[in-house]
């Protein structure tokens, strides 16, 4: 019986001055003699490191990169060490590091004293050398603050209790060393007398989402995850302040219909994003989506070219383009025709983050009563932060790296030109009727139904997603004449194109409905989903409004 490689040494993290020199080290064990191959990532795909086949890496940093090292057997048997990160910090005056150096934290940024309006964002920042790379403990007088372990401690609503003295702790396995303590004052004051937004570095003129999870396939494999996926992002990203649009099960013309509402919606200054989970496959750096009624095998005339929707995108001038594909990425039918997209302009806007690498799959992960794909179980842990958003996303990936469940499987992967340092938690700054572009909120109202019996029901509607509502009745006190009553909902006749959710995916969406709304009484309810399929008059769908 073959013995499974097994790593005795991790790489670790460092954050050393431009032109340092060090060593990542990385140890396995197995029955046979193993093969080392190291690797980085850097604003683009993982690429393999020429000649750096040893257990040891001599780096002399240069630039903040990420780096795996690939461990082989004989028998072809392969592991994956966690990704580490290298980062590099360009200006540091001589004086700051020590004559003889050996990795204890050193003190390269303290934070700033601050005066912060209620209810308005608190952030404070600090920075610090050391190998390993140091961890962060925030403090206010004198107390742990239990959940600020990062250098940037971020409270998104300020309130008077946060007024107090600040200091940070970095430690590492060589020592700790404390920032400078500042006082923050937290008060209400002064609005602006003019109506222009305050001054920040980047803002948008509005951020606009639209998420699609096909999860039942005519002719494919079915999938659990992107129901639960689709619906947190949804519920994140609303806190980010973009108004979502989310889809689940669409075939290829209703996939080409919303992404071409949503395109409309875009505009100079928009932050975009596009989510996708389902099944998908890449051809020669193309990636495609697969629709619900795509049949086998997978074609392009029968799926949807990413890149083409992102073409267009940048063609609606919008400040930040984020591309977010959940979805395998193998490689099938070479013989087939490429999609005719032409390339794409060096705007500096444009981050894609993929789940996984070239010609790799993407996993799913059953957690309890939900299903979510990895990829989002940790997008979800890092996408409220306040970073540049290729930053945010390289958490992602480390997090991914380190997660045994896919350990040399499922390796997340970033591409980007974003030139600025534009965050997800920028703010809004429209321009003109930038913002009214959704039109209306068509917010689901409470509904009370007189019979001419005299019993009154109360409707109620909540929509899981766009193009899904949870109908709920309840049955009012019935008139003294009225002896038995009984209450049944029923889909109307004209619309036999909506349909009621299969038993599968309506647990999931009531399990999802009761993690956010409180448990209400009710005589009966029913899903519906593929409200997409009804239209107003002679065009727009009414699912395509924030849900």
């Amino acid at each position: 019986m073959q013995k499974a490689i097994v790593i005795t040494e991790q790489p670790v993290s460092v954050s050393v001055p431009v032109g340092y020199s060090f060593t990542l080290r990385c140890r396995a064990e197995a029955c046979t003699s193993l093969q080392y191959q190291w690797f980085c990532q850097h604003q683009s795909a993982c690429c393999q490191i020429p000649g750096a086949t040893e257990q040891d890496l001599l780096i002399t940093a240069q630039q903040t990169q990420l780096y795996t090292c690939r461990i082989n057997d004989l028998y072809k048997n392969a592991i994956f060490s966690n990704w580490v990160k290298v980062e590099v910090h360009q200006c540091v005056a001589r004086d700051l590091l020590p004559q003889l150096w050996r990795g204890e934290p050193v003190i390269i940024l303290n934070p700033i004293e601050q005066k912060v309006e209620v209810g308005k964002p608190l952030q404070l920042q600090c920075a610090a050398m050391g190998v390993p790379a140091p961890s962060f403990q925030w403090y206010r007088n004198g107390n742990v603050l239990e959940h600020q372990k990062k250098k940037k401690l971020w409270i998104s609503h300020a309130k008077v209790s946060d007024s107090g003295t600040y200091l940070c702790c970095a430690s590492n396995s060589h020592g700790e060393h404390w920032t400078n303590a500042v006082d923050i004052h937290v008060g209400e004051q002064s609005q602006p007398t003019s109506g222009t937004c305050r001054s920040e570095k980047f803002f948008a003129t509005d951020k606009i989402a639209l998420l699609v999870g096909n999860n039942h396939y005519q002719h494919h494999p079915n999938l659990m995850a992107p129901v639960t996926d689709v619906f947190e992002l949804s519920l994140l990203l609303k806190q980010l302040g973009f108004q979502v649009v989310s889809l689940l099960d669409l075939n290829k013309a209703e996939m080409m219909t919303a992404v071409s509402r949503f395109l409309q919606l875009l505009g100079k200054g928009v932050y975009a994003i596009f989510y996708y989970a389902g099944h998908g496959y890449e051809h020669s750096g193309r990636n495609y989506m697969v629709p619900i009624d795509a049949p086998q095998p997978y074609a392009p005339e029968n799926c949807i070219s990413v890149q083409r929707i992102l073409q267009k995108m940048q063609q609606r001038q919008t400040a930040l383009n984020l591309i977010l594909l959940d979805t395998c990425r193998k490689w099938y039918n070479p013989e087939c025709a490429l999609s005719q997209v032409q390339p794409l302009e060096p705007w500096g806007n444009t981050v894609y983050g993929y789940a996984t690498s070239e010609d790799a799959e993407a996993y799913e992960l059953q957690d309890g009563e939900f299903s979510s794909g990895i990829f989002m179980k940790y997008l979800k842990k890092h996408i409220l932060q306040e970073k540049k958003v290729t930053h945010m996303l390289e958490d992602v990936l480390e997090d991914i790296g380190r997660d045994p469940l896919v350990t040399g499987k499922q390796v997340m992967e970033i591409k980007h030109t974003l030139k600025e340092a534009r965050a997800l938690t920028d703010p809004i700054c429209p321009l003109g009727a930038a913002a009214l572009h959704w039109g209306h909120n068509h917010e689901l109202l409470n509904e009370i139904v007189m019979f001419p019996c005299g019993a009154q029901v109360e409707l109620r509607f909540h929509q899981v997603f766009s193009n899904v509502i949870y109908v709920c009745a309840k049955l009012q006190a019935p008139p003294s004449h009225i002896a038995d009553v009984r209450l049944l909902l029923c889909r109307p006749t004209e619309r036999q194109d909506v349909a009621i959710l299969k038993d599968s995916c309506a647990d999931q969406v009531e399990s999802l409905l009761a993690s956010v709304y409180k448990q209400e009484e009710q005589d009966c309810a029913f899903q519906l989903t593929g409200l997409q399929k009804i239209q107003m008059c002679s065009c727009s769908w009414i699912c395509i409004t924030p849900s």
